[in-house]
């Protein structure tokens, strides 16, 4: 194990506040199967996130189904070690290789969430606006801290990659400070806030435009 340790207690709240947005987001459709992932800042020095586990259904984790990830999203330590509550023979909890994208999120845009989904609308607006979705005059552009009147903003759309440093060149070289969030063509949604609760309105929030703007074209 190297870095920084954290406690079982803190451990357990991130496991839990996660698994409470994980279900969430399935209960909408957003994370099928066992896709998407979400991650809480646990420390800037280093740079350290608890991210939810690969391969397990969104829908019924439990605080014991994160993994703790440094800034290159690589396992810091055996995370199902350092937490209590475990049974004996629970199977390794594994990141999924976009840990690396959301570390690369937490330190370009000091975010203390970070959430990702698979949106049928992400998908679709991806595909119909590659160059980005022009935003404006809307309501609701104020809930990601945009004007609703007199104000343009573009969300940013990248082409995929499965090679996550190429992808987070991407997404640096696309990312505005003025859109907390950011499509993945062919791929889905990834949207962060300052903590957990703002990253949850973010992704609600963006999700909503997308729909609003696939539904006027």
């Amino acid at each position: 194990m190297t870095g920084f340790v954290h406690s079982p207690e803190s451990l357990h709240d991130a496991g839990a506040a996660l698994a409470a947005e994980a279900a969430r987001f399935e209960s909408f459709g957003w994370m099928r199967g066992t896709s998407g992932n979400l991650s809480v800042v646990l420390s800037r020095e280093p740079l350290q996130l608890a991210v939810t586990a690969s391969g397990r259904d969104k829908g019924s984790l439990t605080p014991a189904d994160i993994v703790v990830v440094d800034s290159a999203g690589q396992a810091v330590a055996d995370t199902a070690g350092m937490r209590s509550g475990l049974a004996r023979g629970t199977s390794p909890v594994m990141p999924s290789a976009e840990a690396a994208l959301h570390a690369r999120v937490a330190g370009l845009t000091c975010a203390g969430a970070v959430v990702h989904v698979h949106t049928v609308a992400a998908v679709v607006a991806g595909r119909r606006w590659p160059d980005g979705v022009e935003l404006a005059e809307l309501e609701m552009l104020k809930a990601i801290g945009a004007a609703a009147a007199g104000e343009q903003v573009t969300l940013p759309v990248i082409s995929n990659s499965q090679n996550m440093k190429e992808l987070g060149d991407r997404l640096e070289t696309a990312w505005t400070p003025q859109v907390p969030a950011i499509v993945v063509a062919n791929h889905g949604l990834y949207a962060w806030g300052r903590e957990l609760l703002q990253a949850r309105h973010h992704t609600e929030v963006v999700q909503w435009l997308l729909e609003v703007m696939i539904a006027l074209d």
